[in-house]
């Protein structure tokens, strides 16, 4: 039976090691926050209800990022097959990094109504379909 020696890691592929796992770190660090701070966001996105009802909402559009996680793995994996998973994954990257930007500095219930937690939950649909496509 042939074996192979294992071979050093070049340079290059260390730093696609790392950023790989930054951006992971960072991807993870926002659903981490979000649903550590989601009494915070259910008064601030969801406040047009009574508390209990907010929090779940708040909850909810938790969740909507994890539901859609699948058909962002079926969508962007079709898409990597017809024009390759390097710019499919660079598209996912965007599309997170753009949404959660916007979730940074989305007005509030206060600011501009419902249309707040429309958005909110707009944006998370649009980090699991990204999510999903990274890890699918």
């Amino acid at each position: 039976m042939a074996t192979t020696d294992p071979r050093p890691m070049s340079a290059e592929e260390k730093k696609v090691i790392f950023a790989s796992s930054l951006g992971t770190v960072f991807e993870w660090y926002d659903f981490y926050l979000y649903g550590s701070l989601a009494a915070i966001i259910a008064k601030q996105f969801f406040s047009g209800l009574d508390e209990g009802s907010a929090f779940i909402f708040a909850l909810l559009a938790f969740a909507a990022g994890f539901i859609v996680r699948p058909f962002g793995a079926i969508f962007f994996g079709r898409l990597g097959d017809m024009i390759g998973r390097k710019y499919t994954f660079l598209v996912t990257i965007l599309i997170m990094g753009l949404s959660t930007f916007i979730v940074g500095i989305l007005p509030n219930y206060a600011s501009i109504g419902v249309a707040a937690p429309v958005i909110l939950i707009c944006l998370r649909l649009l980090q699991g379909l990204a999510l999903g496509g990274e890890y699918g």
